[in-house]
């Protein structure tokens, strides 16, 4: 994968050569149709994506109006870095272009990212106070 895709990713912009580097050597692209689940409640989960084109719907159990997430915000990093299990359903809201990174690859590669694991555990974080 390109590296300048991945430091379109506001969240990833400012992150090292090297570590863009090692990301963009494992993430993968996947394309998701409208209406389609991406992640569901309560399922273990051991992917974090990356919205590149589309919007998608994040449904919280127990709160009614879903929020909206477009290009250049990410999800599932609670999963990944903290949890284990997903904390709410994702779901396309439109045809969607996703930047994916798996568990294992994340773990593979984990000594060689140390900012990227900090970025997206503060974030997981700080999305679970809210």
């Amino acid at each position: 994968m390109e590296a300048g895709r991945i430091t379109a990713l506001p969240i990833l912009a400012d992150l090292p050569p090297a570590e863009i580097d090692e990301l963009a050597a494992v993430m993968t692209e996947s394309e998701v149709e409208a209406g389609a689940p991406i992640t569901m409640h309560g399922d273990f989960g051991y992917v974090w994506y990356a919205i590149e084109d589309g919007e998608a719907e994040v449904r919280l159990e127990g709160v009614e109006e879903p929020r909206i997430l477009g290009p250049g915000e990410t999800f599932g990093e609670i999963a990944l870095f903290v949890t284990g299990r997903r904390t709410a359903t994702v779901v396309a809201r439109t045809k969607m272009r996703l930047l994916s990174l798996f568990e294992g690859d994340f773990r593979r590669l984990q000594a060689r990212v140390p900012e990227f694991e900090r970025l997206l555990r503060q974030h997981g974080g700080e999305r679970l106070s809210q």
